[in-house]
């Protein structure tokens, strides 16, 4: 039986990470990084794919509370029962070898006494290859092909139907740590140093990094403002910069449906977004990674640049079904790798050149380079825009020509114009500017419907799109432009469900799929920011307010959410979420926030 969403945490070391749930089980982990095959896939399957429980005997008549020790990613699970408390205390230490992989989990006496099980399942290959296991001194070793993981533990340890089990009583005062380490099996395994020091350790370094932020709202929209960076700092790869959409992949859009997708990947669909988060923030760390990864990812033929890569750039992301993974609540197919990299989509084209533009408005280390870069990439652009793509959201029906592929290949024009002009680059302005006013008048003429006063998801369409709410927040069109206003209200009026935003209408596109899907929640963040832009700021508080309330109880959001069945669904957690938590906080904290940052085409300075 799959769990719900909201009862996972996550914790990482920024080259993988695991979810857990409340009730002790780590029930997704990639070794050693996150595009890894799973070695626990429990989360798409059960028990019998891989999971590592640790918990009180009996747990589901405990109370169970949890939370993250304060501005860090270290989980803390609480349990009381009858005959006593303990906690149990899950992180992955940070390392500075990418090789080097260690999940902790430290159990300690509160009150009384509690008995306690573990139960250790490796399954190797997302769930299908049982490992080698032996016995050692300090606890067992597995191997599975290129794969092999030590299990620390002071307790006695018994194998089982292929399980390795623990039974042990805790008392007050005690602690008992758990160490699991990941090497490659043909090295030999690394030094596991003593566990509180590393809990120690790692809870400062978090702390530390925490500080960093730039909050100057509400103290009590701080905490989450914090997590959802410190959310995007787990998705993010340390070694290269780049940040996954999410660490799960085959959560459905719908349960039970085929809306299942590999989000372990970098999108440039997010990529300004990204960077208008982390600045606002005040992390240039690492937004300079960020646009270095960009920068070495897009490298190559202009007419070769993806929607997506892996990890380190990898351009090469097949798609192919988990067989013998039975799926989230039974929704299949579960999918490795992921086919929407072979789409074309224009908008990615605007995205990344808003990027590179922003970095420069804020002072990031000045490359020529990009600059060239940019220029190469922008040369095609001048006929592509014209061309038919699958837009934003990654349809898998036919190509069309998207208002928001288009409005992003206008925003890559206006970008490139405006670096010239602010920062006194070298570019054939007057011929970028007679394709801008191109696109532009293209954008208004077919995009629009008169009729009903709003702009359309597609030229010839009568759909909308949430994409939509984008034209003022890039500068495309004023807020207070009555197109602008007409096209919010049919927004709103079309595509809101339970106060919450869709994607789109499935009834009004064709995107190819069987089924439907949840809202989506960082167009629901948008709706707030279009608002904020408006002056609606009533509004935008209303709306903010009610996404803050469909995060778990750690502070985590999904990518869509489920009206009728109130959970969270879709990748988890999912970081366009959080990316529009932070940049609707610092809207509604800053008279100049992103939105306003983003509409007058000047970037933050941070």
């Amino acid at each position: 039986m799959s769990k719900p969403l909201e009862d996972y945490g996550l914790i990482g070391n920024m080259l993988s990470a695991a979810l857990v749930s409340r009730d002790g089980s780590i029930d997704w982990l990639c070794l050693p990084h996150f595009d890894s095959p799973a070695c626990f896939a429990a989360l798409l399957g059960d028990e019998r794919h891989g999971h590592w429980r640790l918990a009180p005997a009996g747990c589901d008549q405990c109370r169970i509370t949890r939370r993250y020790l304060p501005d860090t990613a270290v989980l803390e699970t609480r349990y009381e029962n009858a005959t006593g408390t303990v906690t149990v205390c899950d992180f992955m230490p940070i390392s500075d070898d990418e090789s080097r992989v260690d999940v902790v989990r430290i159990v300690c006496g509160v009150a009384g006494k509690v008995d306690m099980d573990m139960e250790l399942v490796l399954r190797f290959n997302y769930g299908q290859a049982v490992p080698w296991v032996r016995r050692r001194d300090y606890g067992l070793s597995a191997i599975s092909g290129p794969d092999a993981v030590e299990l620390h533990a002071s307790v006695d340890l018994k194998g089982e139907d292929m399980r390795s089990m623990a039974h042990f009583t805790v008392r007050e005062g005690q602690s008992v740590p758990f160490t699991l380490s990941y090497h490659r099996s043909h090295q030999t395994p690394h030094f596991v140093p003593d566990r509180l020091e590393s809990k120690d350790r790692t809870v400062s370094w978090w702390q530390q990094w925490a500080r960093r932020c730039h909050w100057e709202g509400p103290d009590e929209r701080r905490e989450a403002v914090v997590r959802s960076l410190i959310t995007l700092k787990l998705l993010t790869f340390q070694p290269t910069g780049g940040i996954i959409a999410a660490p799960t992949m085959g959560l459905p859009e719908e349960l039970g449906g085929s809306r299942n997708w590999d989000y372990r990947y970098c999108w440039l669909r997010d990529s300004s977004l990204t960077l208008y988060a982390l600045l606002n923030a005040g992390y240039r760390e690492e937004a300079e990674a960020w646009r270095q990864w960009l920068l070495r990812a897009v490298a190559g033929h202009p007419k070769q640049m993806q929607i997506m890569y892996g990890i380190a750039g990898e351009r090469w992301l097949p798609e192919h079904d988990v067989q013998w993974l039975p799926g989230y609540e039974g929704s299949l197919p579960v999918r490795v790798g992921n086919a929407a990299a072979d789409q074309l989509q224009l908008d990615v084209y605007g995205e990344l050149i808003e990027t590179l533009h922003a970095a420069r408005a804020a002072d990031l280390a000045p490359l020529a380079e990009a600059w060239r870069l940019q220029n190469v990439l922008i040369q095609p652009l001048e006929e592509l825009w014209k061309s038919l793509d699958h837009g934003i959201w990654e349809v898998r029906g036919p190509k069309r020509a998207f208002t928001h592929s288009r409005l992003m290949c206008w925003v890559a024009f206006d970008r490139a114009i405006k670096s010239c002009e602010q920062f006194g680059l070298e570019g054939p302005v007057a011929r970028w500017t007679r394709v801008r006013d191109e696109i532009r008048d293209d954008i208004c003429a077919h995009g629009y419907d008169a009729q009903r006063n709003t702009f359309v998801q597609y030229y010839g369409g009568t759909g909308l799109d949430a994409s939509l709410l984008l034209i003022p927040l890039v500068g495309f069109l004023p807020p207070d432009d009555p197109r602008v206003q007409g096209t919010i209200r049919a927004v709103e009026q079309e595509l809101l469900r339970d106060g919450l935003l869709l994607r789109y209408s499935n009834g009004h596109t064709d995107d190819g799929l069987p089924g439907d899907e949840g809202v989506f929640l960082a167009c629901s963040f948008w709706l707030a920011d279009a608002y904020v832009l408006q002056g609606r700021l009533a509004d935008a508080e209303k709306l903010f307010q009610r996404l803050l309330g469909m995060r778990n109880d750690l502070g985590l959001l999904a990518e869509e959410y489920d009206v009728a069945r109130r959970r969270l669904v879709g990748n988890f957690p999912q970081g366009f979420s959080h990316i529009g938590l932070v940049n609707t906080a610092y809207n509604l904290s800053r008279a100049n926030g992103p939105a306003k940052q983003r509409s007058s085409r000047k970037a933050p300075k941070a």
